[in-house]
Formats: structure tokens, C-alpha cells, sequence
């Protein structure tokens, strides 16, 4: 299965092989790595595939662009994930995009956190989290 990724330096669209996620595969076009310095979106078609292949832990944001709470969160979330690029794979899930998504993880409130390792989540939480509390909440996957 292939999953299309957005580059976070040139914002080309990559197409890449799923299982190739384990790599840290770099974008074609700029050469620079895909899966470092910002968030992934997802989607119904690739989060099954990146919650399958990834070898990294993965963190999913669940999110919606009305969410007063989410949009404050965004900033921490983007640059936990330029900080930990390698250790955690970040995803963000739009849950007005994907409600499907939203309904499949049972996500009750936004903004919601979860952790997946080979395609099993391990633990969420809801709401807001300050820098802090959002990396004593990761540390412990690590």
C-alpha cells in the first residue's frame, strides 16, 4: 500500500510505500527528510498504514480547526514534533476532514492525544496540554 505525504520543508506530495515508513525515507524533490520537523496528516486512506509500518511510536492529535482549545495546542504540538523528530512520529487527525476517524478511535472531546506502538494504543488524554505536561506525558513512551 502507498500513502501520499506532504514534505514539511518543500510541501511536494511524495508518494511512498508504506512499509518504507520504518526508513525515514527523504522527500524526491528537496531531498530533505519527510518524516522530521512537522506534524503528518492524516487520513482514512494512510493512518492505518502509518499506525501499521511506523517503527517510531506514534502521537495522533485529534483536532478540529473551530476548536479554541486545539488551535492553542497546535503550536506545542508542532514543535514537540520538530524537537522529538526520530524518537515519536507525530500525526494530526482533522476531525471534521475524517470524521470517520474520529468515530473508528472513539474520540469523545477535541483536542484529543493518543499514543500507538505497532498499532496499538497504549493511552490517551483530552484536552489542552501545557509544553510541560505534553512531554512528561510522551517521556514515558519513549
Amino acid at each position: 500500500m502507498s500513502l501520499l505525504i506532504e514534505c514539511p520543508h518543500c510541501h511536494a506530495t511524495n508518494r511512498l510505500e508504506a512499509a518504507r515508513l520504518a526508513e525515514l525515507p527523504n522527500c524526491g524533490g528537496c531531498h530533505q527528510p519527510l518524516l522530521s520537523g512537522a506534524p503528518l496528516v492524516a487520513t482514512a486512506d494512510n493512518l492505518p498504514s502509518i499506525l501499521k509500518y511506523s517503527k517510531l511510536p506514534v502521537v495522533i492529535d485529534f483536532w478540529a480547526p473551530w476548536c479554541g482549545p486545539c488551535q492553542s495546542f497546535g503550536p506545542t504540538f508542532a514543535a514537540a514534533a520538530e524537537s522529538m523528530a526520530g524518537k515519536v512520529l507525530f500525526v494530526k487527525v482533522d476531525t471534521e476532514a475524517q470524521p470517520a476517524l474520529g468515530q473508528q478511535h472513539r474520540v469523545r472531546s477535541i483536542p484529543t492525544l493518543a499514543v500507538f506502538e505497532g498499532g496499538v494504543e497504549l493511552e490517551r488524554v483530552s484536552g489542552a496540554l501545557s509544553a510541560g505536561q505534553f512531554k512528561a506525558w510522551l517521556m514515558q513512551f519513549l
